[in-house]
């Protein structure tokens, strides 16, 4: 059985100087499965964050060919392309603009016009989705990191998206608002809500992916399951990406001559492994 494809991008190429030797994504091609985390990370200055403008219609590429939903991404379809891509940006203040964490949700429905009995069943529903309804009348410069993030997938949720882009959503977090983060994203994608595409230079956190794209240079590197990418080992860590702490562990003990049967994407992972080996001992 093939899989629905929502996005399919196809020889991409975008400068933002014209006449730039090297084009900031270059010649890019690559697709997305409906209900899939698909991770893209790099450096900075790789064209991750740029490649996520453009699958939100904020960027139109200079060549090639975007389709979202089955929609070709051009000038006059850039706004039918952004009902079906929401985005979470890197600081989650600056997209707060209600004074109630409630009108903050509810702000993307009244620009759509979307009817007051219905803007109330949907903010309640989104705000659920991420376990905020407790806080609903507070302010939301009062909340955590981990909880204002939610906050804002909340706003996109009530939208209902086919898409949630989270462009370096996590990178202000302390580790406790990350987690929080990221764990909702999987329940919502795992759930079957959204598919969601994140946008990273965290491989601890493009772990949690489904697949991953390296892009460096402004091309695709590598594309892969998290273990078939991190695999390139010393690779990654020569175009200035960190390997997760526990995938690197875990090779390390297995040279040394332990006998794990995982290469582990995650801390619990390789704990858990380690934990059941020194049970049997």
């Amino acid at each position: 059985m093939s899989l629905e494809r929502l996005i399919t991008v196809e020889d991409m190429t975008f400068s933002y100087q014209k006449d730039a030797d090297r084009p900031t994504l270059d010649n890019v091609s690559f697709h997305v499965t409906k209900g899939e985390w698909l991770a893209i990370v790099g450096h900075n200055g790789s064209g991750k964050s740029t490649l996520a403008r453009t699958l939100n219609g904020l960027i139109i590429p200079d060549k090639g060919s975007i389709k979202v939903g089955g929609i070709t991404l051009t000038e006059e379809t850039a706004w039918d392309i952004r009902t079906k891509v929401g985005m979470v940006f890197q600081n989650p203040d600056n997209q707060f603009v209600g004074t109630t964490v409630r009108d903050d949700v509810a702000f993307g429905l009244e620009n759509n016009g979307v009817p007051r009995e219905d803007m109330v069943k949907r903010v309640d529903w989104a705000i659920k989705q991420v376990n905020m309804q407790d806080f609903l009348d507070q302010e939301p410069h009062h909340l955590s990191g981990g909880q204002k993030q939610r906050v804002a997938i909340a706003g996109v949720l009530a939208v209902q998206p086919d898409i949630i882009i989270l462009d370096e959503a996590t990178s202000m977090l302390d580790p406790i608002g990350r987690e929080e983060v990221l764990e909702t994203v999987r329940r919502l994608k795992d759930q079957g809500m959204v598919t969601v595409i994140s946008i990273t230079h965290d491989l601890n956190e493009a772990a949690k992916a489904d697949r991953i794209i390296v892009m460096n240079g402004g091309k695709k590197y590598a594309e892969g399951s998290p273990e078939e990418v991190f695999h390139l080992g010393q690779d990654l860590v020569d175009i200035g990406l960190d390997l997760p702490f526990s995938f690197q562990l875990s090779q390390i003990l297995k040279k040394s001559g332990l006998a794990l049967k995982g290469n582990h994407l995650s801390q619990k992972g390789l704990v858990n492994e380690l934990w059941t080996l020194r049970s049997k001992i």
